[in-house]
């Protein structure tokens, strides 16, 4: 594992602008917000070369209650290299209002030698020897299964969505990604890739924070790492950053009840697909829903067009009962809101392409490996699993934030897994809100 602070550097556009560190610009601003003084007034009373007095006078308002203060450093930004697949879902699903990307399973490595350890991922030593063999036998199934569907696709070219008129270079690519997204579910969920994340340092603080807290070497480790990577852009702030309490209590108990889900649902069985969306219009008597939906709606070229109110006020909850992990790697991401998963296998997918039984000794290898860590309470029990494992997922957020993530997951180029999970969501939304099916595109997620 290798983490990177990026420092910004402003562009030779900007150079007659003031230069000022993210924790200097924290307490300009702070100072800005309880001064009717204007910003250049502010700053003249700030020495730009020794900042420090200013930073540490202002910055004492994070130890009264005023954290909003460490939103205002900006954007610091973070290379996580070579973490598990699990720790990038993880702080995604910690941080809510970072931008960030993740290496696509299309660009990994996909080896032995692309896993951590076992000793670094808390794999209980007298374990460590038949997780790296369930590894290694996953890894090669993978391989197997997309040396089969390359060859299928150049042999079949029908079986590939082609773009009319498409070029030779193009063709290979989709056929290859028909390959790559099919054979995915093989992978390790304890592989390794590599993250970049930007938030304010406020935000890097709880993330850090809630790593520190986890019962997860690796996310102790990241921790740390993080955080002597921040230490050098924001030092003040990310003394905030370290495990606390509450954060255990809750983490310890979320790991029990994953625990005990897991031991009841742990399957390699398909799960067929099962949605449920709530959809709540309701409003305050004195402040009622005037707009109607389609006038919410109707105005936008595209799905970035800007929503109206009918939508803007929807609140809309949805859930999966059978989110494959390689789906929830990229769903996990959408931020709006709050996303859940006990992070289970309560089934097992596959592609229709790839036929189970060459694998089914796999996959009956994989689950026993994963009862044991459940049946220990081992918080490793998480880098047992594929990517086909099935859980639970639920997102619940505002109707035009669900809209967009429909648009854009059953959208051109979109993954088809993708697009059959949203369109049947979206499908369950409009019998709820029927007026809005005239107004919302549901894509084809042509070419592949």
């Amino acid at each position: 594992m290798r983490i990177t602070g990026l420092a910004l550097v402003p562009p030779p556009t900007a150079a007659d602008l003031p230069k000022v560190t993210p924790e200097l610009l924290a307490s300009v601003l702070a100072r800005y917000s309880r001064s009717n003084e204007g910003i250049h007034k502010i700053l003249e009373k700030v020495d730009l070369a020794n900042p420090d007095a200013s930073i540490d006078r202002i910055l004492k308002f994070v130890d009264y209650g005023h954290a909003s203060i460490g939103g205002l450093t900006g954007g610091l930004a973070v290379a996580l290299d070579d973490v598990s697949m699990w720790l990038a879902y993880k702080i995604f699903d910690i941080a809510t209002m970072a931008d960030g990307q993740e290496s696509s399973t299309r660009y990994i490595t996909m080896d032995a030698a692309n896993l951590p350890a076992p000793a670094e991922l808390g794999i209980p030593d007298d374990l460590a020897a038949r997780w790296s063999a369930v590894m290694g036998r996953a890894f090669a199934a993978y391989h197997a299964e997309y040396a089969r569907l390359d060859a299928l696709a150049t042999a079949q070219p029908s079986l590939v969505r082609l773009p009319p008129d498409a070029k030779p270079a193009v063709v290979t690519r989709l056929r290859k990604n028909y390959a790559l997204d099919r054979a995915r579910y093989f992978i390790p969920l304890a592989t390794r890739t590599n993250l970049g994340l930007v938030q304010s340092s406020r935000m890097w603080a709880t993330t850090v924070k809630h790593l520190d807290s986890l019962p997860h070497p690796e996310a102790r480790a990241a921790a740390k790492l993080i955080r002597d990577e921040l230490l050098k852009q924001s030092p003040r702030l990310m003394r905030h950053s370290f495990a606390e309490k509450s954060f255990e209590a809750q983490a310890a108990q979320e790991l029990a009840a994953s625990v005990s889900l897991g031991l009841a649902r742990l399957s390699t069985t398909p799960l067929a697909d099962d949605i449920w969306v709530q959809v709540d219009r309701s409003a305050p008597p004195w402040l009622s829903a005037a707009q109607p939906v389609s006038e919410a709606l109707r105005h936008r070229a595209n799905r970035y067009g800007h929503q109206g109110l009918a939508t803007r006020r929807m609140r809309v909850t949805f859930a999966w009962n059978n989110m494959a992990l390689a789906e929830l790697r990229d769903l996990n991401r959408h931020r709006t809101g709050h996303r859940y998963t006990p992070l289970i296998q309560a089934g097992f997918y596959l592609p229709p392409e790839i036929s189970p039984a060459p694998h089914a000794a796999l996959l009956a290898e994989q689950a026993d490996l994963t009862r044991e860590l459940l049946q220990r309470g081992s918080p490793a029990y998480v880098y047992s699993l594929l990517l086909g494992a099935q859980t639970p997922f639920e997102h619940s957020t505002q109707a035009d934030k669900f809209i967009y993530e429909a648009e854009l997951r059953t959208g051109m180029g979109a993954h088809f897994r993708y697009a059959e999970h949203l369109s049947t969501a979206l499908h369950a939304f409009f019998d709820q809100v029927p007026e809005a099916r005239e107004w919302v595109v549901e894509g084809t997620a042509e070419p592949e």
